[in-house]
């Protein structure tokens, strides 16, 4: 037999009875050729072993050589050296959730290039079992998804096992936005009490809760009734304040406890950052908060905060997401309507946009979405909506009905069909 060519495979048999196999699947980053070492009892397997190398090399999806990853060493890298960096703090605390609290404990100890979807599948099926939340077991298969990604971008992964897996099926939750009789009965309720105008930009622009309390006064312009989103309030994470004496196991129950984080962060996308214009009765709400905002400052003398908050607590600090949510809740109840989450007021604002007829281009902007397909969660089908939908239809296809109500000899309306 002729010498084969250099970086054909090999197979031989050794002298520990085993066969082997070798591969050239490209070049080390020294320069050197980078090949691959298979073995197998028999000859029939150690074939196939070369052959899926093969594969792999010609589809460009060959493993980078180096360390076997396991899913607990590639995953910690991830969250605290790739994603840190770039992703804002909400979303990395829902990373390091999933990733510590679910993850490892549940696939940590595979290696990484062993990961197959059932291994997923199972340990969702086990979440649900053990009382997480479908929502939460979906978190922690996007999480995953995410990690896994970025190992096969790197090469350290040819496939991503998690954009194979089913994620947990979520509840199919109907959310039924506020109706204008609702709106007004609850902006009726929060006129007597503090931050009012705060109910009205929910309702009516459609903020976030963190890009309402973030709002500052440099970011209104009464004058040309317009409101810019700069920046979005952050859930305060807590440690321990005290040098280690007090009882409390949590450092958010410490007597003594320390935010250890910014109190408020730039929106998370440049369709976040917006400027919206202000209905003229917003516009007053506004001035007449701003007076009452005054008189509060005068009030608590040499405790004021001077921070510039739209929004502020009785001292001017800013307003805890806790307890703006409770008074959301209280409000509900004086306005004598029907319970609803405090993002409900943010579909109840895309879905008035909707009756409006505003178009999907400048909708966007209100709401700060950076895709259209936003809108197919947040705006919803109204009985208004639907009656609009139906007369202009009608008027289409019949024309305008006769207004006398009157019909012809035979019993039927005049109507024309449009050409």
């Amino acid at each position: 037999m002729g010498r084969k060519p250099n970086g054909a495979s090999s197979i031989y048999k050794a002298n520990d009875g085993r066969w082997h196999g070798r591969v050239t699947v490209g070049v080390k980053d020294n320069g050197q050729p980078d090949r691959r070492h298979v073995s197998a009892k028999t000859e029939a397997e150690v074939i196939r072993k070369v052959r899926a190398l093969e594969r792999e090399r010609d589809s460009g999806t060959v493993r980078k050589p180096g360390q076997r990853w396991t899913v607990e060493k590639w995953l910690t890298h991830w969250v605290e050296n790739i994603a840190a960096p770039v992703v804002r703090t909400n979303t990395l605390d829902g990373y390091r959730v999933a990733v510590r609290r679910h993850l490892i404990p549940g696939i940590g100890a595979h290696r990484l290039d062993r990961l197959e979807p059932e291994h997923l599948e199972k340990l969702y099926a086990r979440m649900i079992r053990s009382g997480s939340a479908p929502g939460t077991a979906h978190q922690a298969h996007r999480t995953i998804r995410t990690a896994l990604g970025e190992a096969v971008r790197r090469g350290h992964l040819a496939r991503n096992p998690a954009g194979l897996a089913k994620p947990p099926r979520l509840p199919d939750t109907e959310i039924v936005p506020y109706s204008i009789a609702e709106v007004q009965a609850i902006l009726r309720a929060a006129d007597d009490r503090r931050n009012s105008a705060r109910w009205a930009v929910a309702l009516a622009l459609g903020l976030r809760q963190g890009e309402a309390l973030g709002l500052k006064w440099s970011d209104v312009d009464l004058k040309s009734g317009t409101l810019t989103v700069r920046r979005a309030l952050l859930r305060p994470k807590w440690a321990h304040g005290c040098p280690g004496d007090c009882d409390k196991r949590t450092a958010g129950d410490c007597p003594q406890r320390v935010n250890t984080r910014p109190v408020a962060a730039d929106t998370k996308s440049r369709a976040g950052r917006r400027s919206i214009g202000l209905p003229d009765a917003l516009v007053q709400l506004l001035r007449k908060h701003r007076k009452a905002q005054k008189a509060e400052r005068e009030t608590a003398a040499q405790l004021w905060r001077d921070e510039g908050w739209v929004f502020a607590n009785p001292t001017g600090g800013v307003i805890n997401q806790a307890t703006d949510y409770d008074e959301w809740k209280r409000l509900l109840k004086l306005a004598g309507v029907r319970d609803g989450r405090l993002h409900d007021a943010r579909h109840t604002a895309a879905t008035a946009l909707l009756v409006l007829g505003v178009s999907g281009r400048a909708v966007m902007g209100i709401m700060g979405w950076s895709n259209s397909a936003m809108a197919v969660r947040y705006q919803h089908m109204t009985d208004q909506v639907r009656r609009d939908i139906a007369e202009q239809l009608g008027g289409l296809l019949w024309g305008k009905p006769d207004p006398s109500g009157e019909g012809d000899d035979d019993g039927t309306a005049q109507a024309t069909v449009a050409a």
